[in-house]
């Protein structure tokens, strides 16, 4: 033994660049408590960096990708060697030879090798280009900038893979001037990530990014002209001498058809490997060499390899502690994914398909809204096992956590809220992993937090959560800001990642500007290419608010939550909820008549609900536009019920009947409920008006109270009823009916400039006590004093609204276009029929159901049928 090894000192040598060699490097530095040298080998010229976001480079190639921490590779016990390959391992002897002509000697060896792009053999294979290493994207991006000038169109490029990689290329050759196409041999792109039904709303979504899509296509040659440039690739529709094959006319071709591990040398040093490839190790992500261990892509650990980050962290962090003295294993890995990229949201976790014994699946599809939602469950839907998410991948931040946990609600609130009120909002445990790619928890979390860490920088760089692929972020910010509020301390007013105001800055901003649609907000006072389900909605209400025009147009439907996206309120079966405006809760007969003839005729249910109005449940997608159209016919229109906004006005029966009545309040609720019906606020609202202090129509729990007096009326805001009810504050009595609306005009325009997002009145006024001592004494001098010398315009805000609204459900009836939204789910999308056809359900699949099938249904021994294949949440595949 040297003298070295006698005060416990190693040589450990890493072969590889990469993240998973960073991490290590990163996790021994922290556990070891002595002055072991580390040698890292790197292939590449440049310092480890993150290869999962390389596809930035293509939109900006000067990008810095530069992981976390790059101050380890400074530490003295660190030497970081670019531009240096291994070429042989000499385990006799303990020695690593490189193509520099030195050796490296080694206690402990890491092979952290990583794998390389698969070029499928096939002739002509050398022009492809592959898409793995930053040269990659530099090459392909000069290419394409070669072949624009060359050519003076786009260039044809062939995408071969449609997995993430495939995508991802296909995008940053389509943002370079390219017309990319993807080919794959798959029925569906994103074949590991999501199920069958996810799979062809992903294609449906790719094709309307603008990339063209092949399924189900081989490449079988690549064809170049007597120069040695590519002209065209042959595919065939399968495999074998009887495919068809046909010609694409190509410029470039990209292949993305997956990895191989970079296992060669472990190979020629005898080591043993997996039978497709990889260093097999065991838990511990040891080979069979006690001295020699493998992690990341190129180990073959627990059966196989994998390629992806988390797996790659969790095993750099074993073999770190067991070369500091513990004693760590790998056990099992989570291979949940969630992308973004061309505005699609996909995400994906647990059993996604179904195959664990009585699973059931939940979904909900709504191909006009271009979602598709599906959670996986045990037998008795308790326990939460898997799920799927294309089009809104909302509920994956609050469902991934609890794998293998019981669900804290029923299954179907996580997808009929698509991140609105439905999703319980509960505490995670702090056992439950936060950052996937960082198995960090929510504990380690919160404990951050407590020790100081009160920001997501903070948070980020003191825990790792959110480094990596960054899809945890918006959970991160949620868990500050509950945190914070349970030690008592202030909360970031930011809005969330992406907007550093608080939303009423952000209104403030909109409001002084043209801008009318997301992307433009988000370029302007924003920053990142995408927003997420806090500042989309907020966004989205804002300028619903601001610019008075039909909600869903302008790309901001995509910006809605699922109620307003289908200005419906979806129930627990996923059918819709339709409830007309009633004023004041007054109706006559006919009108009466009508909802009754309609429930009928749609068999629907119905309820006097607590807001003096009459609702319809039980309603398809595609029947919404035809029971709108009876109502409007019979002079209803919507009453919003489910929008943040005015909800109703509720009142007793006033004067006009009750003997104690003082004034007549059916008629002057009424009168407010049209004015301000519509309006788009930071949370819904709801008034009551009553004929005397009797309160029969409970006033004084609303956000706008009227209470009549002998006198006139007394006004009361800011009350709140439901599961944190607050008393009504006075704030002005015996008031005229024209002094009572132009306060109130004030009033509700004040707290949508300068609420937070989902905050009620009550809460509202709450926070003006925390800034202002007392909240109706500031609202008083706002409001009737104009301190800030801003009442002519909110006057005038309340006037533009009144004088612009139009019904939501009379504005999508008379545009063909909008109506699109609301088709079903059928194969035939412009059948006239296709509201009344049958559909058979099948696992991870929904098909046109024969004439047999329909007729064996109706004798009550065929399959399960849907109309209009619109499957209802609940209802297994």
């Amino acid at each position: 033994m040297t003298d070295k090894h006698a005060h416990g000192l190693r040589n450990i040598l890493v072969i590889g660049g990469g993240p998973a060699a960073w991490r290590f490097v990163r996790a021994y530095l922290k556990e070891s408590q002595n002055e072991d040298r580390v040698t890292v080998l790197s292939a590449e010229a440049h310092v480890p960096y993150d290869r999962v976001a390389l596809e930035q480079l293509f939109k900006d190639p000067e990008k810095d990708l530069t992981l976390a921490n790059p101050e380890i590779w400074e530490d003295s016990r660190v030497n970081l060697q670019l531009g240096v390959s291994a070429t042989a391992i000499d385990r006799k002897n303990h020695m690593v030879s490189a193509d520099n002509g030195e050796s490296y000697p080694y206690d402990e060896l890491v092979l952290a090798t990583g794998s390389r792009a698969v070029k499928i053999p096939i002739p002509g294979s050398d022009s492809a280009h592959v898409f793995r290493t930053i040269e990659d994207v530099q090459t392909m991006v000069s290419e394409v900038a070669r072949l624009k000038e060359k050519l003076g169109r786009a260039p044809r490029a062939i995408v071969v893979g449609g997995g993430l990689l495939g995508l991802e290329a296909a995008e940053g050759l389509r943002d370079l001037g390219a017309e990319p196409t993807i080919l794959d041999v798959a029925s569906w792109l994103l074949s590991i990530e999501v199920d069958q039904g996810g799979g062809h709303l992903v294609n449906s979504l790719i094709r309307e990014a603008g990339i063209n899509i092949e399924t189900g296509a081989f490449i079988s040659t690549i064809n170049k002209n007597a120069q040695g440039e590519v002209t065209s690739v042959s595919v065939a529709d399968g495999m074998g001498d009887e495919a068809d094959v046909h010609n694409l006319d190509a410029d470039l071709v990209c292949m993305a058809a997956g990895i191989r591990a970079n296992d060669q040398l472990a190979r020629e040093a005898g080591l043993t490997v997996g039978e497709r490839g990889g260093v097999v190790v065991n838990d511990r992500c040891q080979s069979e060499d006690e001295n020699i261990w493998a992690i990341g892509e190129v180990a073959c650990v627990l059966g196989r390899t994998w390629g992806l980050v988390a797996p790659a962290n969790l095993m750099a962090d074993a073999v770190a502690k067991n070369l500091t003295g513990h004693d760590a294993h790998v056990e099992e890995f989570d291979i949940a994914t969630k992308l973004k990229f061309s505005g699609l949201e996909v995400g994906g976790f647990g059993d996604r398909r179904a195959t664990s014994e009585g699973a059931l699946e939940i979904m909900y599809i709504d191909p006009a809204q271009k979602i598709y939602q599906k959670i996986v469950t045990s037998s008795d839907a308790k326990t939460l096992l898997g799920g799927v998410f294309v089009g809104d991948a909302t509920p994956f931040d609050n469902l991934k956590p609890l794998v293998g946990r019981e669900l804290p609600a029923e299954a179907a609130a996580f997808l009929s809220a698509a991140g609105g009120e439905g999703a319980p909002d509960t505490d995670m445990p702090d056992d439950a992993v936060l950052c996937s790619c960082n198995n960090i928890t929510f504990g380690e979390v919160r404990q951050s937090i407590v020790d100081g860490n009160q920001d997501v920088p903070s948070i980020k760089k003191a825990t790792t959560a959110g480094t990596q692929c960054g899809s945890c972020v918006p959970v991160i910010q949620k868990t500050l800001a509950k945190q914070m509020k349970a030690m008592g301390k202030t909360v970031s007013k930011a809005l969330c990642e992406h907007f550093d105001f608080s939303r009423a800055e952000l209104f403030a901003a909109v409001k002084a500007t043209d801008y009318n649609d997301f992307p433009s907000v988000l370029k302007r006072f924003g920053h990142g290419e995408d927003g997420c389900a806090i500042c989309k909605p907020t966004v989205a209400s804002i300028l619903a608010s601001t610019k008075n025009s039909y909600v869903l147009d302008g790309g901001r439907g995509t910006l809605q939550e699922t109620n307003d996206r289908n200005l419906a309120n979806m129930q627990k079966d996923g059918t819709y909820g339709v409830i007309p405006r009633i004023p004041g809760g007054e109706i006559t007969p006919e009108k009466l008549g009508v909802i009754a003839d309609v429930a009928k005729e749609y068999g629907l249910y119905t309820k006097v609900n607590g807001a003096q109005r009459i609702g319809l449940y039980g309603a398809r997608l595609e029947q919404l536009p035809e029971i709108w159209q009876k109502f409007v016919d019979a002079g209803f229109e919507s009453g919003q019920a489910y929008g943040k906004s005015l909800r109703n006005v509720k009142s007793c029966i006033g004067s006009s009947w009750c003997r104690f009545g003082m004034q007549d309040s059916t008629t002057f609720a009424i009168e407010l409920e049209n004015r301000y019906r519509g309006l788009r606020s930071p949370h819904k609202f709801k008034m009551g008006v009553v004929g005397c202090n009797r309160e029969c129509a409970e006033a004084q729990n609303k956000d706008v109270g009227v209470i009549a007096t002998a006198k006139g009326w007394n006004l009361y805001f800011a009350g709140n009823g439901g599961a944190n009810p607050a008393h009504g504050r006075l704030f002005a009595t015996d008031l005229d009916k024209e002094t009572l609306i132009k306060y109130v005009d004030r009033y509700l325009m004040y707290y949508i400039r300068t609420a937070d997002r989902l905050q009620r009145t009550a809460r509202w006024a709450e926070d003006l006590d925390e800034q202002f001592g007392d909240a109706i004494e500031h609202l008083k001098a706002v409001i009737i004093e104009d301190s800030l010398g801003i009442c002519a315009e909110l006057e005038a805000e309340a006037e533009r609204h009144v004088e612009s609204y139009e019904d939501e459900w009379v504005a999508t009836l008379k545009d063909p276009e909008r109506l699109k939204r609301f088709r079903a789910f059928v194969n035939e999308p412009d059948a006239q029929d296709e509201g009344s056809r049958m559909y058979v359900l099948e696992r991870e699949q929904i098909r046109p159901a024969t004439p047999e099938e329909i007729a064996a249904h109706e004798r009550g021994d065929g399959p399960v049928l849907v109309s209009g294949a619109k499957i209802p949440v609940g209802q297994p595949s």
